[in-house]
């Protein structure tokens, strides 16, 4: 039986083959593909948006946002969610299923792609040795650059855990809708593990060159930053607004409580909307953290951040 890996890079390298002689008249061998790894709560949401609605005038410099496989999901999803998810189950298959997908998007003109999923990030330390071995195999058909975006420590694992109370219960996460506090949550490693920075950076520059790994700092506006990186941004452009804003404690609160009786998740995000206005509502009124000082002083000690 072939292996699946080998599989893999000979289906890969012959449906890139015909696009070699236009590379070449651009002086490259291989297609750019940028991966935007991320992390979550940095404008991932609002940047996936503000991509999917350019896609033709990305076409028109030669950059492709691709589309999802329709039978996927959620097929119309400005995001591309099947590569952590194919990577933490190893599923080499559907891994190249989707990869065809795009090469079948690339025109004559594509020099670069973009693959966008804070997933990738959020997930990465679920991902098997096997997982990382396909990407160091992806890096040999690509030109791949791995783009982040870190936050102050603390104002990202706040925001993050905000985000993992609001998210529906799943099976096999240890954080994702419980009824937990702050600090209970930090004593989970899946979670704190989230606060290693540098962990991240290191092993993408093991898979990918150290050259090829671009860190930069949130700084509240991703997709201005990264429109004027492609060459799109100008002063009439008017990017996507934040499309992901953060629960304030209060609320969190109350998820807590609704997280505590273990709704169904559809029932669940029925009630969000209703959360939404209770937020909006009660927000003058809130002052109080969810992180104490303790617990502030227990993330910097975890957080092993990039030095910029």
């Amino acid at each position: 039986m072939e292996n699946p890996m080998t599989q893999f890079t000979q289906e890969l390298t012959e449906l890139l083959k015909p696009f070699e002689p236009y590379l070449e008249l651009r002086g490259v061998k291989k297609i750019k593909l940028i991966i935007h790894a991320g992390t979550p709560k940095t404008g991932t949401t609002s940047l996936q948006t503000y991509l999917d609605k350019k896609q033709r005038k990305l076409r028109g410099l030669g950059i492709l946002y691709p589309h999802n496989l329709q039978k996927s999901h959620n097929p119309a999803a400005p995001k591309h969610q099947w590569f952590e998810k194919n990577l933490v189950t190893n599923h080499v298959e559907n891994f190249l299923e989707n990869l065809k997908n795009i090469v079948s998007q690339v025109k004559n003109n594509t020099h670069t792609i973009i693959l966008s999923s804070e997933g990738i990030y959020n997930y990465w330390w679920n991902f098997p040795l096997e997982s990382k071995a396909l990407l160091s195999e992806l890096n040999l058909l690509f030109d791949i650059e791995v783009w982040v975006w870190f936050r102050e420590p603390l104002a990202f694992i706040e925001s993050y855990y905000k985000q993992c109370i609001r998210n529906p219960q799943v099976q096999s996460n240890p954080c994702y809708g419980k009824d937990l506090s702050f600090a209970d949550m930090l004593d989970i490693k899946w979670f704190a593990q989230h606060l290693n920075y540098q962990g991240f950076v290191s092993e993408c520059q093991s898979i990918f060159g150290k050259n090829n790994i671009l860190v930069f700092q949130y700084e509240g506006d991703v997709v201005q930053q990264f429109a004027k990186m492609l060459g799109l941004a100008s002063p009439h452009d008017n990017p996507t607004p934040r499309q992901n804003k953060s629960l304030n404690s209060a609320s969190i609160k109350i998820l807590r409580t609704i997280n505590h009786y273990n709704i169904k998740a559809k029932e669940k995000e029925l009630l969000i909307p209703h959360l939404k206005q209770i937020n909006e509502i009660i927000e003058p009124y809130v002052v109080d953290t969810l992180i104490d000082e303790k617990s502030k002083k227990r993330v910097l000690a975890l957080a092993k951040p990039v030095i910029f």
